[in-house]
């Protein structure tokens, strides 16, 4: 088997971000029926060698218009692009076996077995019959009792996990995954994922996208922002939600109560049914120790205290909520 780690072994010079993008601009022409449209404006950002890189942004940001000048379907207006140090434009080929892309769409020639087309995509990258991993792949991604099935006759998540099974015949050391789990049951939700990440646990870097932003949270590394053609974030996912100066803490009583205490009022504090406390407040600010003693200090018992962190929604809702403004 030819791993992403052995390509690399083989590279002459190891390339320390996976993908680079600089002061990407892509502008659509006007039509009859549209005016001319920039849906990239000056895009740069790094994707590091093995990482789980995930690339989110609200329809029409800009996300898919980034991936297919990555994949050399769509031509860039300006600025540059490499995939694995080549360039996508002067060292076209080299940048294209660099790159495997499952798509959104599910663009599958129905009248092929997956035993079928996945030679036959090996056959258009070049990849000599000896070499060859078919068998391979779809036993990995659960399709070798189907080898032989016609592609029409799969059910949408089996044609999902061939999507996946096509972008990997020729082991490329860069997997970018367009919302693969569009449509898709927890099952086998839970069953790619976990292919995924071996994948990148055995140096493959992959780039997410997808809508499911508890998926990128608890799967990316690191996370870029993109918002109406503009980079609005790129940080370890970590940092990331760090950004956010905002924590609750929801303290439920032992006895029931019909006010807020005074003394508890130079918090942000809501009373619910009772007997929960809810506090809001900013970690710079204020300490939960202060919260606790306070609640203590108020002559109230507890039964039970829940503290919510800060999720990859509210940093998402917060970076993308502006309108945008030309520069």
């Amino acid at each position: 088997m030819t791993t992403p780690q052995a390509q690399m072994a083989q590279t002459a010079q190891i390339p320390q971000n996976a993908v680079e993008v600089r002061d990407l601009v892509k502008t659509y022409a006007p039509s009859k029926i549209s005016a001319e449209k920039r849906a990239l404006k000056g895009i740069s950002l790094d994707v590091p060698r093995g990482s789980f890189f995930g690339l989110l942004g609200p329809n029409g940001a800009g996300k898919s218009t980034l991936i297919n000048i990555l994949a050399g379907l769509v031509n860039k207006t300006s600025g540059s692009a490499s995939i694995w140090g080549y360039d996508t434009e002067e060292s076209m080929r080299a940048a294209r076996r660099s790159i495997g892309v499952v798509p959104q769409e599910l663009n599958l020639d129905p009248f092929f077995t997956p035993r079928e087309l996945l030679d036959l995509h090996a056959g258009l990258y070049g990849v000599p019959v000896a070499e060859r991993r078919t068998d391979e792949i779809l036993e990995a991604v659960g399709l070798a009792d189907k080898a032989h099935a016609y592609a029409r006759t799969l059910s949408g998540g089996m044609r999902r996990r061939l999507l996946v099974a096509k972008a990997l015949v020729h082991s490329p050391p860069v997997l970018v995954l367009d919302e693969p789990t569009a449509g898709v049951d927890v099952e086998l939700r839970r069953q790619l994922w976990e292919y995924v990440k071996k994948l990148n646990q055995e140096g493959t870097t992959i780039l997410l996208t997808t809508h499911y932003l508890e998926e990128a949270e608890a799967l990316c590394d690191r996370i870029a922002i993109i918002n109406h053609g503009r980079l609005v974030a790129c940080d370890e996912t970590k940092n990331l939600l760090g950004r956010l100066d905002s924590k609750r803490v929801t303290v439920v009583l032992a006895d029931e109560i019909k006010e807020i205490p005074a003394s508890l009022n130079v918090f942000d504090v809501t009373l619910k049914d009772g007997r929960e406390l809810e506090f809001n407040y900013q970690p710079s600010k204020v300490r939960s120790g202060e919260i606790v003693r306070a609640v203590q200090d108020a002559g109230l018992r507890f039964a039970e205290i829940a503290t919510k962190e800060p999720e990859l929604e509210d940093i998402f809702v917060q970076l993308t909520s502006g309108a945008d403004s030309e520069a």
